[in-house]
């Protein structure tokens, strides 16, 4: 009786911080789906490809051309920054080799905003 009571506790402890927070049950599975579509575009050699030239956590055979991917939310705390740099690299760095995903239309928006929610993650 005990055990169940708990359980029950944490649950009903869980939906109300949610709702504290204003974050949905259903959103916590989209966010984890929406990673995982920036993953697929990011390691993906058709779309992004970030392994070719950066080093990220589980990419096999990262490149070294680039900077590490790695604690990017220390590195850029305003996503926006982040999404600029890979939309166009140009605009901080004229001489970068990095292609200009957004401007060239190699990728599209939405496709963008996946692989900046994915690296943000890193």
């Amino acid at each position: 009786m005990r055990k169940t009571f708990r359980v029950l506790s944490i649950a009903v402890s869980a939906l109300a911080l949610t709702g504290v927070l204003g974050i949905a049950p259903t959103a916590i599975a989209d966010d984890k789906s929406a990673l995982e579509k920036g993953k697929k575009l990011a390691f993906g050699i058709k779309k992004g490809n970030c392994l070719a030239c950066h080093m990220m956590s589980d990419g096999d055979q990262p490149g070294n051309i680039g900077p590490p991917l790695i604690a990017m939310k220390a590195r850029f705390p305003d996503k926006a920054v982040l999404k600029a740099q890979i939309s166009d690299a140009r605009a901080k760095n004229p001489n970068t080799i990095m292609p200009p995903f957004g401007t060239h239309g190699i990728l599209t928006e939405k496709e963008i905003d996946l692989i900046t929610d994915f690296v943000h993650s890193l």
